[in-house]
Formats: structure tokens, C-alpha cells, sequence
């Protein structure tokens, strides 16, 4: 009887073995499927299309990308007008489609200009991402971006708190971009609704250019000799500010609250020529952008197109940060 016992015991134990030893095969065979699914090959090229290509705000974003296409085993591409000038960035696009690349990373300088040729990439099988700046009538798929108009909210909540609550303010933005719009909005949008004794006295286009947007300030330093705070809403235009300032003469009377951290901003910032600056989440622009072209290459998600299309596997839009950059945290903000 004991012998029939232990031989049960032993036929029992070897069962349970096999079993787990057979489901365990499964899980690890099914995980280096999953695994295999995210790795290309470098003769799958993804392009990332910027304007003023030569700025060190989309140093950090092309990172991303660059990351994530190490993880991934891709090979990617940066192309991008050299001047802020929506007619170059259009041919530059145009040339990227006729390449016809495993997908598309866009920032839009101009969304009514650049949509019809985002729709023929999309109607081409080419998967179109955009990030920082969107264009909200095209067949993109996703944007991360910037919340834009709360990026305004902050900015103005910033200024209040540097001028005491009251007095005359002005900006220098970039009027004809929609993620610019949006950081007016949220900036006058603020004031107007929390701060009654905050007056904007002028809005002026400083072109996304340093030398554009001191003559700006300047024009706005005179007009108003008053003017307690500029808040610039691009990555060039606020050490732009900060000349402006500097040579009428108004440091520690005019505060600047500035956008983005390119070095020489992070400088000013260091030195106080800057008070503040809003930093956005650009390395997540650029990993997630290709990550999200690699799934819709693969066909590992089938969203319809359109960034307003609920119903997409991926979201049509992702926050993807701000925060407020002093003198007292700006050595965080240094690339390393």
C-alpha cells in the first residue's frame, strides 16, 4: 500500500512539473514574441521635420527620438527649414514624403499651410505624428505637446507673483502659430480673469528671432515707460527681451518671464537677467512620437485618422509638461 502511495505521489509530482515547466515555455515563448514585435531594422527610417533647425530647442526632442530609435532598432533622420519661414518648411516636408519613410515627427509651424501636405502623406501610408505645435484640421494622428493655453495660465500666474499683483505688462509672441495663440490666450485670459490691477498694454510679433523680438520690447519699453513685466512665449525671444532691457537701461524694473531652455536662457536665468522660464517635457515629444509612428507602421494599432477620432487606440493627445524655471532650480535644467 505504501509503495502504490509514493508511486502516486511521484506520477502526481512529475505531472506538476511538466505542467509548470509547459506553461512557463508558454509565457516566455509569448513575451519574446511581444519583445520581437517592438524591434525594427535599420533600413526603417523615420524622419523628424522641425523649422529653425538650428536652434537649441529641439536639441532635447531630437534626443528622444534618438532614443527611442536605439530601443526600437530604427533608423531615424532630422530635416528642417533654416529660417523661420513657412514656404521652406513646406519643400522640406514635400521632400520627405517623395522619400517615402517608414513615418513622419512634425512640428507645425503654421497649421493651414502645412495641413494639405500632412493629409498627403497620411493618404500615402505614411504615419504622421506631431508634436509642440499641432494642426488640429489635418488627418495627423496624435500630438504631444505642451497644454499650451495652460502654459499661459502658468506664465501669467508667474508675471503676477514677480510684479506684486499690479501694473502694466506686455508680450512678445509669435501670432500667426497656433501653440503661440495659445499661450497668449492663457496669459491674457488669466490676467483679465485673476488679476484686475494687471494691464497688457501690447502684444507685439517678435517672428521667433532674438533680434526681431528686442526691437519688439524696445518698442514696447518706449511706448510705455511704465511697464513692469514682458513675457515672451518662444525659445529665442526672450533673451531677445533681456537685450531689450538691457539697453534701455530697465534691469530689476521690467521682470521676464521667458519660454523653453536653451542654454543662453538658462544663463540669463543663472545671471538674473531672466526671472523665470517655463520648461517643457521635449525629450517625451520626441521618444513618444516615434514610438507611437512604429506602432502605427507596424499596424500594432489601426486608429482612424484625425486628431479629434475618439474611438483610436492611440490618444490624439498627450500633455506632456511644464514647469517654472528659476534662479534657485535653473542647474537642474542643463543638459548633461
Amino acid at each position: 500500500m505504501k509503495k502504490m502511495l509514493l508511486l502516486y505521489l511521484v506520477i502526481i509530482g512529475a505531472y506538476v512539473l511538466y505542467a509548470l515547466n509547459f506553461f512557463y515555455g508558454k509565457s516566455q515563448s509569448a513575451g519574446a514574441g511581444d519583445s520581437a514585435a517592438l524591434v525594427g531594422s535599420l533600413d526603417e527610417k523615420y524622419v523628424m521635420v522641425t523649422f529653425q533647425s538650428g536652434i537649441d530647442y529641439w536639441k532635447s526632442v531630437i534626443k528622444g527620438f534618438e532614443d527611442a530609435a536605439q530601443v526600437l532598432g530604427v533608423s531615424v533622420e532630422y530635416r528642417g527649414s533654416t529660417q523661420y519661414d513657412v514656404r521652406e518648411q513646406v519643400t522640406v516636408l514635400e521632400q520627405v514624403i517623395a522619400q517615402k519613410p517608414a513615418g513622419i515627427a512634425l512640428t507645425v509651424m503654421n497649421p493651414e499651410a502645412l495641413t494639405p501636405s500632412i493629409d498627403k502623406a497620411v493618404d500615402a501610408g505614411i504615419p504622421v505624428v506631431l508634436f509642440d505645435s499641432g494642426a488640429p484640421n489635418s488627418k495627423a494622428y496624435s500630438l504631444l505637446a505642451t497644454d499650451n493655453y495652460n502654459a499661459g495660465v502658468t506664465a501669467a500666474r508667474t508675471m503676477a507673483r514677480l510684479i506684486g499683483g499690479a501694473g502694466e505688462v506686455g508680450v512678445v509672441t509669435l501670432p500667426n502659430q497656433l501653440n503661440h495663440q495659445e499661450r497668449t490666450n492663457g496669459f491674457r485670459d488669466t490676467i483679465r480673469a485673476e488679476y484686475p490691477e494687471i494691464t497688457i498694454v501690447a502684444v507685439k510679433d517678435g517672428k521667433g528671432d532674438r533680434i526681431v523680438s528686442r526691437d519688439a520690447a524696445i518698442a514696447i519699453l518706449d511706448q510705455y515707460p511704465d511697464v513692469k513685466g514682458i513675457f515672451n512665449t518662444d525659445a529665442v525671444g526672450g533673451v531677445g527681451v533681456a537685450d531689450a532691457i538691457r539697453l534701455r537701461q530697465r534691469q530689476n524694473q521690467v521682470k521676464i518671464v521667458a519660454f523653453d531652455t536653451d542654454k543662453v536662457t538658462l544663463d540669463m536665468v543663472r545671471q538674473g537677467e531672466i526671472d523665470a522660464t517655463l520648461a517643457q517635457g521635449t525629450w517625451n515629444m520626441g521618444y513618444w512620437s516615434l514610438l507611437y509612428l512604429f506602432h502605427l507602421h507596424h499596424g500594432l494599432v489601426t486608429p482612424d485618422s484625425g486628431q479629434t477620432a475618439d474611438a483610436s487606440p492611440l490618444p490624439v493627445y498627450v500633455d506632456t509638461g511644464i514647469s517654472v524655471v528659476t534662479r534657485e532650480n535653473v542647474d537642474h535644467y542643463y543638459v548633461k
